[in-house]
């Protein structure tokens, strides 16, 4: 029987029909994958430079790029075979020079690198102490030194020695064991809250420093963000004056620090540069109350209508005006709200260890609710040791610390708070007035802003500001240099407070000390 040759064709095709092979099938779905890849890298890339042009606008973003080429360029320099062993050497030279400044040595200093062999009798440590403590030092004690040592008086060093003594082994980590330490702790935190105008949900923590502090609000924010919205690539706001450690807190917790201007003449934080910067990996929004460079408090009314019209938290770094903030108008100064009356300030920084007159190592942070405090506690449920849980980064902390601040906070109380704050207050009013109109002063020197606390700044428009500096520094003085722009400041404590005329007086010598040398 013969077969139609149009069927015998068709069966030969399909006995001759090869597969289609699976290589090429592999290859279609790695270039839809890549240009899959390829697009998303695409689309997140334009929304950071979309992001970055709203932000910063086409002028700054030009400027930014400018900046890390720069930056970039001079890094790639500095590595390069020619240079790197000079840079290396000059800055070996400048380390040893420094530790020479720092390490004190030479002529009847001891130095013990190593545990004595045999414990040293009391007398013996207490001689070197005594040693130690007369070593040469700047004259804190005469009111020569801006800032750093806030002192409450020789009684108020009595009282808290006693509580450190009392409580020398205390550790609030173990509650059950010092409960005493467990109360004033709690205390401590219920009077800071009361200061700043605390609503009855509020809660707070009792930290080492402001740094600690700042970290935690920090560390906050971004679990608060990740938590309720997903935020991965997380992004805080801040002045360009804001504290370092702001800085700090970015790059432990990997969060992206947007610095904006605080422009001459009021030297406040520019609300519509912060505004522009909102985006929807922005976590914080921060204002100062004061800063520290320059003693200015920016705008915390209008920064607290933006957190609520964009529901952001903010943080109200207060660590420097510490209690002198809540004070100032109660004490007959002008003031600027900055508190928990304003509805969008959702934590506060302050220090108890600075105008609190506590011993170093105590500051607070304030939450607006309990709810905000808990992001920032670690607990570890699954410990071969147990459950370990902390309220921040520190485990074990002083108890000893502790209650010296309580005590101090005691012992001082509103009255004694009130009044330092007018004796601290008045005297930065005193110096800004002599910078203003002394006649030896006022052509040369030049307020930066208008301060209302206790740091006043200047610069100069006619002299090298920080040649001003080392006059000061050659007569005695440790006050703080600025920069960005270049300037001095002066933070006034009770030590100062007695030394003021003496420093009216010297900078003005050292002003025209350096006129001088100009003609």
């Amino acid at each position: 029987m013969s077969s139609s040759p149009i069927a015998v064709k068709l069966r030969s095709g399909l006995t001759n029909s090869r597969p289609i092979p699976t290589s090429n099938s592999l290859i279609t779905a790695s270039n839809l994958l890549r240009n899959i890849l390829f697009l998303l890298f695409l689309l997140r890339w334009t929304r950071k430079a979309a992001l970055q042009l709203r932000g910063r606008g086409l002028f700054g973003t030009f400027f930014d790029a400018y900046k890390f080429l720069r930056r970039s360029a001079y890094s790639i320099f500095l590595r390069s075979p020619g240079v790197r062993s000079r840079v290396a050497s000059q800055v070996s030279e400048a380390v040893a020079k420094l530790q020479l400044k720092l390490v004190p040595q030479g002529p009847g200093v001891s130095r013990y690198l190593t545990l004595p062999k045999e414990g040293w009798t009391e007398e013996q440590v207490r001689a070197e102490l005594g040693r130690l403590g007369e070593m040469e030092h700047t004259r804190w004690e005469d009111g020569r030194v801006s800032g750093a040592v806030y002192h409450g008086g020789n009684e108020l060093v009595k009282v808290q020695s006693e509580a450190f003594e009392r409580f020398m082994v205390a550790n609030p980590i173990h509650p059950d064991v010092f409960p005493g330490v467990r109360k004033m702790e709690a205390e401590i935190v219920a009077m800071v809250l009361a200061l700043f105008n605390a609503p009855p949900e509020a809660a707070g923590v009792a930290t080492s420093g402001g740094t600690e502090s700042i970290l935690m609000a920090c560390l906050s924010a971004r679990q608060k963000a990740y938590t309720e919205r997903g935020v991965t690539e997380p992004e805080m706001i801040i002045p360009e004056t804001a504290h370092a450690a702001f800085h700090k807190a970015g790059a432990y917790f990997k969060i992206k620090v947007h610095l904006v201007s605080c422009p001459p003449p009021a030297y406040a934080v520019s609300i519509k540069a912060v505004s522009r910067l909102i985006n929807s990996n922005t976590i914080l929004l921060v204002g100062s109350a004061p800063n520290f460079p320059h003693g200015i408090i920016d705008d915390i009314a209008a920064l607290s209508r933006l957190a609520l019209r964009r529901r952001l938290p903010l943080h109200v770094d207060c660590c420097l005006g510490s209690f002198l903030m809540p004070f100032l108008s109660r004490a007959g100064f002008p003031t600027q709200p900055f508190d928990f009356t304003l509805k969008g300030v959702t934590s506060i920084s302050c220090d108890t260890h600075k105008y609190g007159f506590a011993p170093k190592g105590n500051s607070t942070l304030l939450y607006r609710t309990a709810a905000l405090r808990t992001y920032q506690y670690f607990v570890s449920p699954d410990w071969s040791g147990g459950v370990y849980g902390s309220i921040g980064i520190a485990g074990s902390r002083p108890g000893a610390l502790i209650a010296s601040c309580w005590a101090s906070m005691m012992s001082v109380g509103e009255k004694g708070y009130m009044d330092a704050c007018h004796s601290i207050v008045g005297t930065a009013k005193k110096l800004e007035a002599a910078i203003r109109e002394h006649p030896a002063l006022k052509d040369d020197l030049r307020v930066m802003g208008k301060p209302l606390v206790s740091v006043v700044a200047f610069d100069s428009p006619t002299l090298n500001i920080y040649d001003v500096a080392d006059s000061m520094s050659e007569k005695g003085w440790h006050l703080n240099a600025l920069q960005n722009p270049p300037g001095m400041h002066v933070a006034v404590t009770m030590p100062i407070v007695k030394a003021v005329n003496q420093l009216i007086e010297d900078l003005a010598a050292a002003v025209e000390d350096e006129k001088e040398k100009e003609r």
